[in-house]
């Protein structure tokens, strides 16, 4: 086990950080991204849209509160992530639009799907320094971090890509690729687990399922004066209405990366169907502190 790190730079310069998400999906993407947008630690120096295409899409009529018929989820996540940069005044960080299906076929396959967001990937890495890295979040899917390797494998080496999704038992040493992120690519999750240049540092879910918060309580923190603020309450009243209480599982991701202190990390095998190597996954998180930590911020 080793305590948790990120890669920040020395002598107080910005990390690099950038921000895939699947916006569209449910309530806790643009929490997370609002909580990055006001970080002075890191330079946010992109935010593209990542698809939640599951197999619901095509079984009922409805996804949360978006018909199926027709449903574009790339696109949906694209305008929420836009909607939030404008909310915030940061419409300049680039927001390129992320690929709308899994890499490769239904039945596997590594090809790379070829979006803006993949190339604004490679370009970020390309205008690096020498000693730079950029560090990729990723909230859904990992089509376009994996495309973007797999269309340049040069850049794999400049990158650290933290992703939620999995689920792991640390006691057993066992894992569990039954989970929405790596359903909606397993593809794109085997091809990172399967690339020894990739530098992986993965939340599982379990980990994050206690990061909840209670409706009524964090809405005492939201000011409906502040349009970003209003924007959050309405995000989740629009997507899980009936919920009083919520994990905010995307968030929990952030808050451990700003945040690393927060959490602890264990270097663990790949699945042994994977190319065998170590990565780095959390084995724990101090839930209060890091929800202390959110609410410091909205204040």
């Amino acid at each position: 086990m080793i305590a948790a790190t990120c890669c920040f730079p020395c002598y107080g310069q910005q990390q690099k950080v950038w921000v895939d998400a699947d916006s569209g999906n449910e309530t806790d993407d643009i929490y997370a991204l609002f909580r990055l947008l006001g970080e002075p630690s890191i330079k946010l120096v992109g935010v593209s849209s990542a698809h939640f295409n599951n197999a619901d899409l095509v079984a009922f009529e409805k996804w949360n509160q978006y018909a199926t018929k027709g449903i574009n989820t790339a696109a949906i996540s694209q305008q929420l992530n836009e909607d939030l940069l404008k909310a915030m005044g940061k419409l300049s960080i680039p927001h390129p639009l992320g690929a709308d299906r899994q890499m490769g076929r239904a039945w596997g396959g590594k090809e790379a799907r070829s979006s803006d967001a993949a190339k604004g990937i490679i370009e970020a890495v390309k205008k690096l320094t020498k000693n730079e890295k950029l560090v990729v979040i990723s909230l859904g899917a990992l089509t376009n971090i994996a495309s973007a390797i797999s269309l340049d494998n040069s850049i794999a080496q400049k990158i650290v890509c933290y992703a939620l999704g999995a689920k792991y038992n640390i006691e057993k040493g066992a894992w569990n690729k039954s989970e929405f992120n790596i359903r909606n690519d397993l593809n794109a999750f085997d091809y990172l687990l399967d690339n020894p240049s990739v530098d992986l540092v993965l939340m599982p879910t379990n980990i994050a399922f206690p990061y909840q918060f209670k409706k009524d309580y964090l809405y005492k923190f939201l000011k409906d004066d502040v349009p970003v603020e209003k924007m959050l309450k309405q995000r989740w009243e629009e997507t899980n209405p009936q919920d009083t209480i919520r994990t905010l599982w995307d968030l929990a991701l952030v808050e451990a990366f700003v945040k690393p202190t927060f959490a602890t990390i264990s270097r663990v095998q790949t699945p042994p169907e994977n190319t065998q190597r170590l990565i780095k996954v959390y084995n724990k998180i101090n839930v209060q502190l890091m929800k202390n930590d959110f609410l410091q911020y909205l204040k």
